[in-house]
């Protein structure tokens, strides 16, 4: 069982990324009743108030519906580097793709940063953009060539960039590859004007809205879990997981992985951009100003898959010793986690969701380089949306297949799926729900039935039922963030058994506390859902 994080002195109890607290975003009502727009936008992170901000500047009326609120999802707790260089890449998009699509990769990626900085001065937003050189770099042999070979493709692409071998941070470095003049900012600094010019423009925003459905019919009507309606022509969906998936399961045709940050002031000068380890652990490094002119450095990595890593206070823990031998002795003022999808062969889908729903569109699978995909993604979805030219839509097309990589990752995820689906089954050998001390949670045994329990600080014990209502596997306890997740699929639920993260679109069944525990064999459930219900 991981100890609680009051253990741990020098690290902040609750999770809170620095964007959140260091920026005011408009807030927003329910939808008192049913609407008719021509563009109905489900998420409101990056790309959804993007492609909003898009559509009203060219006269489109637009409903932007957030299930939470607005950029508190993976835009709010990004480390925000806004960058074509997505890890080590162009070389492996060369190999399964050719190099027409490789550079497309890079063109629509450096055109969304460009984009964003030709906002920043438009609207004048104070968000902390620059301009900084991003960089790979690897202390293993084995690593080695692969830098080069990365290199050798950005040649061959007209990226500018470099190969060198030494960096300018105290770290053992055998190889690098540098992009030239990319970018970092605050995201939520950016995020807010754009937010405000869409009210402004006569756009809906509405946020603790869950969407639900997509109503077909002689035009197109999303459903919330309200009961409200939104007819539309088009309707786009950009939360994080798609909410509508009737017809093309992307939850096998993607995967969940969690990664952490640290804001951390360090006592030495930084010098600044944007730096990423090539072999794992990742370790990722960049820097932003606090209000009062100090740089905080944000110290990431530690992925892995959602539900499958270690006990995740280590995932921190390890993350503060590596700030610790990298730049002595720190303070830790910020801690966050983020989760990020990846599709199969790495780029994300955007564009029609299925051929059955023409007027239908997604974006999802940013693979941890959201502000970059993300932004592209609107820039296309308008174009979509607008019946334009985009020379990136059989790109990102989520209809897409290439035998080489999408069999080989499909079999991979959907095996690893099963597999735990079925330890999840047999993990018999468990505690009482009275054993569970505050602060702590766990899985316990219920009459015979794997159930989850939590005792908040306050000694209350929250116990509900473990079963995923996407497709049944057993969740595991995150005690960093106080939540459920699922190893299958990537869905979170709040130890209360509220959705964190889809592709689950039920809460879990609360089977009451320890004075008064409902038996798990007499609550009535609701059907596992593949689809919205």
């Amino acid at each position: 069982m991981c100890e609680n994080y009051v253990s741990n002195p020098g690290m902040p109890q609750f999770p809170e990324p620095y964007w959140r607290d260091s920026a005011d975003i408009p807030s927003f009502p329910k939808p008192t009743g049913d609407m008719k727009v021509d563009v109905a936008i489900v998420g409101g992170g990056i790309s959804g108030i993007t492609t909003a901000y898009l559509l009203v500047k060219d006269g489109v009326r637009v409903a932007l519906v957030e299930a939470g609120n607005l950029s508190n999802g993976t835009t709010g707790h990004t480390t925000a580097k806004i960058t074509a260089q997505h890890d080590i890449i162009y070389n492996e998009l060369i190999n399964h793709f050719g190099e027409e699509k490789a550079k497309l990769y890079y063109e629509a990626n450096n055109s969304a940063l460009q984009f964003i900085e030709n906002t920043v001065h438009e609207h004048q937003i104070r968000c902390g953009f620059t301009r900084e050189d991003a960089c790979i770099y690897t202390n293993s042999e084995q690593y080695i060539k692969k830098i080069q070979d990365e290199y050798t493709s950005y040649q061959k692409l007209g990226i500018s960039g470099a190969y060198v071998e030494t960096i300018p941070l105290p770290l053992p470095v055998k190889a690098a590859v540098v992009m030239k003049n990319q970018a970092q900012f605050h995201p939520l600094q950016y995020l807010a004007p754009l937010v405000s010019y869409i009210a402004g423009a006569g756009g809906a925003i509405y946020e603790n809205t869950t969407a639900v459905d997509v109503e077909q019919g002689s035009e197109l009507k999303v459903i919330t879990r309200d009961g409200s309606k939104i007819a539309c022509d088009h309707v786009i969906s950009c939360s994080h997981f798609p909410f509508y998936d009737r017809y093309s399961f992307y939850f096998a045709r993607m995967y969940a992985e969690k990664s952490y940050v640290l804001g951390v002031k360090i006592s030495q000068e930084y010098p600044g951009g944007m730096y990423l380890s090539a072999e794992d652990p990742k370790r990722s490094l960049r820097y932003t100003e606090l209000d009062h002119g100090e740089k905080l450095i944000l110290v990431g990595g530690e992925s892995h898959k959602t539900g499958q890593g270690i006990c995740t206070i280590k995932h921190y823990e390890a993350l503060q010793a590596f700030a610790d031998e990298t730049f002595g002795k720190n303070e830790i003022l910020y801690r966050w986690s983020t989760q990020d999808l990846t599709t199969l062969d790495k780029v994300p889908y955007v564009g029609q969701i299925s051929s059955r729903t023409p007027n239908v569109f997604v974006a999802t699978g940013y693979r941890k380089w959201g502000m970059s995909n993300g932004t592209a993604a609107a820039l296309l979805l308008r174009d979509l949306v607008l019946g334009k030219d985009n020379p990136y839509c059989e790109l990102y097309a989520p209809s897409r297949f290439h035998a080489d990589p999408d069999i080989k990752t499909f079999i991979v995820q959907n095996v690893d799926a099963t597999k735990h689906f079925i330890e999840g089954k047999f993990e018999m050998r468990l505690p009482r729900p009275e054993d569970v001390a505050n602060g702590q949670g766990t899985a316990v045994m219920v009459d015979g039935k794997r159930c989850g329990a939590y005792r908040d600080d306050r000694g209350t014990l929250h116990i509900v039922d473990t079963t995923c209502t996407h497709m049944g596997c057993e969740l595991e306890w995150n005690a960093a963030e106080r939540s459920w997740d699922c190893p299958c699929h990537g869905s979170r639920f709040s130890y209360e058994g509220d959705i964190i993260e889809g592709p689950a679109l039920n809460r879990l069944h609360h089977l009451g506390d320890d004075a008064n525990i409902v038996e798990p064999s007499i609550v009535q459930k609701a059907p596992y859902s593949t689809r919205v219900q």
